[in-house]
């Protein structure tokens, strides 16, 4: 079964014939109004799929509502993508940004769809994984996120991209910040959390490109299993490949994890076979040549990171800036995840 869209959203929704009439004068052979229909995920940045006759688009815009000052930045996702295309061939291709306010009340991009599969919660009807076939599943597609840590930054004209050293220091202090900014009545108080992070934060292993938001249901594959693209650049950025790794493998929920983790896994790495994420820890680190012994530390922070950004939705469904039911319970794991990162630590 292929990734496909639904119905447009009410609050989601935006004015067709603006979208195209502007893009109709940046693409070449675009006509007739296009069919729009929504992904169902639209946590972050919204997608849309832009069906003319003979072409299919997807168009990236922000979600409403109170948004991360740095979040949601159409310009440099799209010029992200664009730079890397060259040399990770998994990057959409892009094609036009727009930044006039007037088309739709905010920036956004249009890019080629990549057809395929995305796997989520559980594998598509029809497709079946013995043990083997999912090890190197999952195996290959980490692999994929070791490629993009291996791209040189200044070859792909993205040196400019990140802050340089210190990214350790700024992900806690920012994504500390953000909780704080996010908090509802009824979200734990995480300070104790936050501190330790703090006060046991390591330095920069290295500097590349990192994604920040690389899992199953970011990776496009193709019939085979083969990955043929890699989607949601928003967050990418110059930084350390541990912490990337982190941020990813929080969202990897294997067989043997409790029935709240297993509540909320998003992609299928409990099958029988897929790696634990320890063993992807050694791989990973093995293949970059990078040291895993403090991996308690990435191991927190990746919990925390995820932690964040659930209450940041959960705020904007709290305070009816949204109202995807999708987003009611997260609140809950939000209290799961600082209990979880609390138990690590004692």
């Amino acid at each position: 079964m292929k990734d496909e869209p639904g119905a447009l959203r009410d609050e989601d929704a935006f004015d067709t014939s603006a979208v195209h009439e502007w893009l109709s004068a940046t693409v070449d052979g675009l006509t007739g109004l296009p069919t729009v229909r929504q992904y169902p995920g639209g946590a972050s940045n919204l997608t849309y799929l832009l069906s003319y006759p003979d072409r299919e688009l997807i168009l990236r815009r922000p979600p409403a509502g109170q948004k991360a000052r740095s979040a949601h930045d159409m310009r440099r996702e799209y010029t992200v993508q664009k730079q890397l295309k060259p040399v990770y061939p998994y990057v959409p291709t892009v094609l036009a940004l727009c930044t006039d306010p007037d088309v739709i009340g905010s920036d956004f991009y249009v890019m080629d769809r990549i057809e395929g599969i995305i796997l989520r919660g559980d594998l598509p009807e029809g497709i079946t994984l013995t043990p083997e076939e999912a090890s190197k599943l999952a195996y290959r597609v980490f692999d994929r996120l070791i490629e993009l840590h291996e791209v040189d930054p200044q070859a792909a004209g993205l040196a400019d991209l990140g802050k340089g050293a210190g990214y350790v220091e700024r992900q806690v202090r920012g994504w500390s910040d953000r909780y704080r900014a996010a908090r509802t009545p009824d979200s734990p108080d995480g300070e104790a959390v936050m501190a330790w992070l703090h006060e046991n934060q390591p330095g920069d292993v290295r500097t590349c490109v990192i994604h920040n938001d690389f899992r199953f249901d970011n990776v496009v594959l193709d019939d085979d299993l083969d990955t043929v693209g890699v989607l949601d650049w928003e967050m990418a950025t110059l930084g350390d490949p541990l912490m990337d790794l982190a941020g990813s493998l929080a969202y990897w929920i294997q067989a043997d994890d409790d029935d709240i983790a297993l509540l909320s896994r998003r992609q299928p790495s409990h099958l029988p076979g897929m790696p634990t994420r320890r063993e992807l820890v050694h791989h990973y680190c093995e293949r970059m040549g990078l040291p895993y012994d403090n991996w308690l530390f990435y191991d927190v922070f990746g919990a925390f990171r995820l932690a964040v950004i659930m209450q940041q939705i959960y705020y904007r469904f709290h305070s009816g800036q949204t109202h995807n039911p999708a987003f009611a319970n997260l609140g809950m794991f939000v209290g799961y995840l600082f209990a979880r990162c609390e138990k690590k630590l004692r």
